[in-house]
């Protein structure tokens, strides 16, 4: 009896061994708290920034857990734990690496050694991993023309940076892109106090979005980063998991329907409500529109049967009062005949044809399984941003197929003043809209890729983006492309820049 007790106890101190050595750095064992005092460390020479990268996912190489993770500054690589036995200290011993990052404390350690590391050189570091910004910092963030460093050298301008694409998610990386060009909703990720306080039930990960898009918001706005991309590594696992695996990072996807369920989530994960200022998302995107339907009787039916269920109630105008994050703009059909060379002709249209369709005049027929519509919408309220949805794509049961037709847009100054109501208009000072950001498809419907253009406001720049590669390129290119989705920022008031002369 006496001999299963030791064993047991063996096993016991054993087992609690294990435990402490891949605990938190906060222990209340005296001895290594003195072991911990801060020093200085002699290998600080043999840390390689050109290997660290924050991007991925927190969790050891080798154990694969989230817990007490440590990032190894010479090689780049994660392991947990820092007590003797655990993988980072085996690390340090086999590889000779000594310097290591506890990722969520943000300390430094000498290993195998186990004592705390203070040095202000590795500052930088500590800010890559968690970039923080003020809010005297981010007022002047659309003023800034300062470009950035690279450790490789390279330059680069903080919002302007590539983003990976780890197999197929450049449908998420335009989106994300995009909306971390729209001021009040990046001004708001960019502080992490603004939602950090936001209440969720026990066991709700749904706030995981909400911490991730900052993360990521914080990362592209990054001045001192030491490199000129960005992976959506963990955003997009965020993404994966909530979504229940609608939206996948391994196959192409709508970045319409990635838009309309992130925004959504995150109004939802930032407790918002049907009210318009219960969340930054949809005090920046949401605006009102009235839509009125009738009924159209069947065709089959004589003219005076038609007549009279024209005066029935069934068949009577109805209206709905409608909220929207975003505007459907419907194509016209493209031509189906060719030009004297036998190529196909490129048709066009203006998009202020597209808007007319809001003008509470115009009417369209809508049709269901079993009956017909005639709908016209008038929009009651502008928002801040308006995002513009240009339906290229129609689905049947046997395919998809992609219209090409090109929108003729200015990117600046597009006013809808002409289409709202003289009721609407009044309550509208201000109509007209400025082109921040442009998603365009390029080719087929089923394999095709995504790109967007984005306004540099700092410089005035426009810049396309495509995963990884950034390149410049002029207003007048852009109205060329096939254009997919736009955001648009209403402009409040036109002011001068005294130094420059120039009109912002």
């Amino acid at each position: 009896m006496m001999a299963a007790t030791g064993r047991h106890n063996v096993h016991y101190n054993l087992k609690r061994k294990h435990i402490e050595d891949y605990s938190s750095d906060e222990d209340d064992n005296s001895k290594q708290a003195k072991s911990n005092e801060p020093r200085l460390c002699p290998y600080l020479d043999t840390i390689n920034r050109q290997f660290l990268d924050f991007d991925f996912e927190k969790l050891c190489s080798v154990s694969l857990s989230r817990i007490n993770v440590y990032a190894c500054l010479v090689c780049g690589k994660y392991f947990q734990g820092r007590g003797t036995n655990t993988h980072a200290y085996t690390h340090s011993v086999g590889e000779g690496h000594h310097v290591f990052l506890n990722l969520q404390t943000l300390k430094f350690y000498c290993l195998p050694d186990n004592y705390q590391i203070i040095d202000s050189s590795l500052d930088d570091i500590k800010y890559v991993l968690n970039p923080t910004f003020g809010k005297n910092q981010i007022a002047k963030l659309d003023n800034n023309d300062k470009m950035s460093r690279a450790i490789d050298g390279s330059l680069y301008s903080p919002g302007i940076v590539g983003m990976n694409n780890i197999k197929a998610n450049d449908y998420c990386n335009v989106i994300l892109q995009s909306l971390s060009h729209v001021t009040p909703l990046r001004d708001y990720f960019l502080r992490e106090s603004n939602y950090a306080k936001v209440k969720r039930p026990p066991g709700d990960s749904h706030y995981l979005l909400v911490q991730r898009f900052g993360e990521l918001m914080r990362k592209l706005w990054n001045p001192r980063n030491f490199k000129a991309h960005v992976s959506p590594h963990e955003m997009l696992q965020a993404v994966v998991l909530w979504s229940k695996k609608k939206f996948q990072f391994t196959e192409q996807g709508d970045p319409i329907d990635f838009l309309s369920w992130f925004l959504n989530e995150l109004h939802m994960a930032l407790n918002g409500t049907k009210k318009k200022d219960s969340s930054i998302i949809y005090k920046t995107f949401l605006g009102h529109l009235r839509i009125y339907t009738r009924k159209i009787p069947p065709l089959e039916l004589e003219e005076k049967q038609r007549s009279e269920l024209l005066n029935t109630e069934e068949y009577k105008e109805t209206v709905t009062e409608s909220p929207f994050l975003f505007l459907t703009c419907d194509l016209p059909p493209p031509p189906l005949f060719k030009d004297q060379f036998a190529e196909n002709i490129i048709p066009q249209v203006n998009l202020y044809t597209l808007l007319s369709k809001f003008n509470s005049q115009s009417e369209k027929e809508y049709k269901t399984y079993k009956e017909n519509f005639m709908k016209r919408f008038e929009i009651r309220e502008l928002p801040p941003f308006l995002i513009l949805y240009i339906k290229r794509f129609t689905k049947n049961t046997f395919f998809v197929e992609k219209n090409p037709t090109i929108v003729n847009f200015p990117v600046k100054n597009v006013d809808l003043g002409d289409i709202l109501t003289p009721e609407v208009k009044a309550m509208h000072p201000h109509t007209s809209y400025d082109l921040i950001a442009n998603i365009v498809h390029d080719g087929e419907p089923s394999h095709g890729t995504y790109r967007v253009h984005i306004l540099h406001k700092a410089t005035g720049q426009w810049y396309e983006l495509q995963d990884l590669h950034v390149t410049q390129i002029l207003p007048q290119m852009i109205t060329l492309t096939e254009a997919y989705i736009q955001i648009y920022e209403l402009k409040k008031e036109e002011t001068t820049d005294g130094e420059n002369g120039k009109t912002q």
